[in-house]
């Protein structure tokens, strides 16, 4: 499937956009779970404190991630403009459908654990 190169640039700066929000969100999340570690020691609240610690880990990785393949996908763009900026508002690129699932995945995820993150901080506050 092709699409307009201005649709797909559109489409990243949106989800660089988002991405940088969910990593802004999760900071204020860690926070939050730092300040429950450190009012509680019972064996359950650590043992939930480090759960979620390695599940910020690895979706701070996964935003990293998914935002270096969306600007490798934007630099193809622009070299794709560079080599022929020609009639470019009507040109088409191979549509960047791994992203697009990446970042709804991610967001997917995101959402379900930023859920359940607050299930736990409710009761542990």
């Amino acid at each position: 499937m092709k699409e307009s190169i201005y649709k797909q640039h559109e489409e990243n700066t949106d989800w660089l956009n988002r991405l940088s929000f969910y990593k802004d969100d999760m900071a204020i999340l860690v926070k939050r779970l730092e300040e429950i570690a450190s009012k509680n020691s019972a064996t359950e609240v650590l043992a939930n404190v480090e759960h979620f610690q390695n599940q910020f880990i690895i979706q701070r990785n996964n935003i990293d991630e998914i935002k270096h393949l969306v600007n490798q996908n934007e630099t193809a763009l622009k070299k794709e403009i560079e080599s022929n900026p020609v009639a470019v508002d009507h040109r088409k690129m191979e549509y960047h459908a791994q992203e697009k699932e990446l970042v709804e995945q991610f967001e997917k995820n995101f959402n379900e654990l930023r859920e359940a993150f607050n299930e736990f901080s409710a009761k542990w506050m």
